[in-house]
């Protein structure tokens, strides 16, 4: 397998005066953007995760989303498209020594989680953790496509696309190349959320992706000595912002420093979280 980093973008440069190949953009057709899975893989249903912002912990919800579908007996996986800052690896305790090549040396065999969730992250192909992707858009675009077409996924039920925040390249290349069947946005109970919640609904409008639902994270904290309910970042709006955008809550998730630290020991399996319980239902009656 070719290492990613001495990859470079495709060849277009969306210059039509400068090349000769006869192709559906040169022709006033509509291109196919869409990337292929390698020969013998099969992947059924793909969900992709995105959020307006960062800091909200998507990268928490996909984790957990996935650990619970996996739970419920589907064969799950999950595509670390956050290059330049992924974490999924840390939440599941692996490694950088876990990704394997077929014998052929053409596909990136996934690492796996303690319970059987094939994970594909840049993080996996580098020799330090916390050595930095400087790359480009393109680039980094041209990566989260080759971790689709250029791994062995066989047989998953349920594919979870990690990815970062915003609506700029990634996403871009998510939704043009990948065969979404829905994304989940994830928010937090802020005041700004509203504008950052529609930014995101915009675009998967515009890019014809269903919206599966929302999920409001670090929505409050419960006092571990009287039960209280604390709403830290203030109330909590996603009531409000959901029925202005016709979305489904799927889920308001509590803080809870005890999900940290199983986080951080990169135990995410571990947690048993009974608020994302709805969500991960909504995403098996896909």
């Amino acid at each position: 397998m070719a290492d990613l980093e001495n990859k470079t973008p495709g060849s277009c440069d969306s210059n039509c005066s400068s090349c000769g190949s006869n192709c559906p953009s040169r022709n006033g057709g509509t291109p196919d953007f869409k990337a292929k899975l390698a020969d013998g893989c099969s992947v059924k249903k793909v969900i992709g995760i995105v959020s307006g912002k960062g800091g909200v912990g998507k990268s928490t919800v996909t984790s957990l989303l996935a650990s619970g579908v996996n739970k419920a007996g589907y064969k799950t996986a999950i595509i670390d498209a956050d290059i330049t800052g992924p974490s999924i690896p840390k939440a599941f305790g692996l490694s950088n020594d876990g990704v394997g090549v077929t014998e052929d040396g053409k596909l990136m065999i996934p690492d796996r989680s303690a319970n059987g969730i094939q994970i594909i992250s840049s993080n996996l192909l580098l020799e330090n953790e916390t050595d930095p992707i400087i790359w480009r858009g393109s680039l980094i675009a041209q990566a989260v496509k080759q971790f689709w077409s250029e791994v062995n996924w066989k047989d998953i039920d349920f594919m979870f696309v990690d990815m970062p925040p915003g609506t700029g390249d990634v996403p871009l290349t998510v939704f043009q190349s990948l065969p979404v069947d829905g994304i989940i946005i994830v928010t937090s109970p802020q005041e700004l959320v509203s504008m950052i919640v529609k930014k995101a609904v915009n675009m998967a409008t515009k890019m014809n992706v269903p919206i599966i639902g929302i999920i409001e994270n670090m929505s409050y904290l419960k006092c571990p000595h009287c039960g209280e309910t604390i709403n830290v970042f203030g109330e909590s709006h996603i009531d409000e912002v959901a029925a202005e955008n016709n979305l489904k809550v799927l889920a308001k998730l509590p803080m809870d420093p005890k999900n940290s630290a199983y986080m951080d020991a990169g135990a995410v399996e571990a947690i048993d979280l009974p608020e994302i319980k709805d969500a991960v239902k909504a995403v098996e009656e896909i």
